[in-house]
């Protein structure tokens, strides 16, 4: 199947401002693009593209004074299956971990694992390490908090939504990651298109949405503790410790975000997925 993703960002500074834009389809999937996707700026900047330090796609540009709108449109294949999830798949212990995976150990700037460390011990430490061991994570952080798109608030961290029991998508990733890192599994923050696609419509507002990946058996495995189910059509843009690596926009002086919109659906023709609204009751 073919999903149509894209967005329409517009951002006000009242001087040049050099930005970071972070909405290209990550590079992974670059082979499931139907064509190159459509980036352009309403100003006439010149932009380049590059990888930041974990390998997502970058655009930086300089907007000028006054309203910049950023827009992005692509088509992407997909095969329409639910995430992967191997049950009873084994999680490795630290000293049989590649170096690089470690990073993903430690806490950072919005996931403090060290707070919540005795915390996640208590409750999950005497479950078998396997794959169960993080859906029972993703079962408990579903629980705790209530999902509040009008309580975002850019500093809250994962303590601080395990004890405000409210946030939105980033902070249930935030959550779940610190409880894995405490556990001595690694945890890696994702953000990405997810649209709502063989699901009923969600009522909260259109957005990125944000999830997770545990390095299980070898392998980086997808969860995600906001929706607490698997899904079709995850289409990745960019990964890294926590939201702070991956910022959809980053400038480097003060600006404001005077619109935003993001398209996530099944390009016209293509079936709507069934199987996977069933997973979905299953888990809810």
């Amino acid at each position: 199947m073919k999903i149509r993703i894209g967005c329409n960002l517009s951002i006000a500074v009242s001087v040049p401002t050099h930005t970071l834009c972070l909405v290209d389809v990550h590079p992974e999937r670059a082979h499931d693009l139907v064509a190159p996707p459509r980036f352009e700026t309403s100003a006439a900047v010149l932009f380049e593209t590059r990888a930041d330090h974990y390998g997502n796609l970058m655009r930086r540009f300089t907007a000028p004074a006054g309203v910049t709108r950023v827009t992005l449109s692509g088509l992407v294949n997909d095969n329409g299956q639910l995430d992967f999830r191997p049950a009873g798949a084994l999680i490795a212990d630290v000293s049989a971990l590649p170096q690089p995976v470690l990073t993903y150990l430690a806490p950072s700037r919005y996931c403090d694992a060290d707070r919540l460390s005795q915390t996640a011990w208590n409750m999950f430490g005497g479950l078998p390490r396997t794959t169960e061991l993080v859906e029972a994570i993703c079962d408990y952080t579903h629980r705790r908090l209530r999902f509040d798109y009008g309580l975002a608030r850019p500093t809250r961290t994962a303590w601080d939504a395990h004890e405000e029991r409210v946030g939105v998508c980033r902070d249930f990733a935030h959550l779940a990651i610190a409880f894995c890192r405490a556990l001595n599994i690694p945890a890696r923050y994702v953000n990405g298109y997810l649209g709502d696609i063989g699901v009923p419509a969600d009522p909260a507002p259109m957005d990125f949405n944000a999830w997770f990946e545990a390095y299980i058996d070898g392998r980086w495995i997808t969860f995600d503790a906001r929706h607490n189910c698997r899904r079709i059509g995850r289409i990745v843009i960019a990964r890294g410790r926590d939201a702070c690596d991956v910022p959809m926009i980053q400038t480097f002086g003060p600006h404001q975000l005077a619109g935003f919109e993001v398209v996530t659906e099944l390009a016209d023709g293509d079936p709507e997925p069934v199987s996977k609204q069933m997973q979905c009751a299953v888990a809810a």
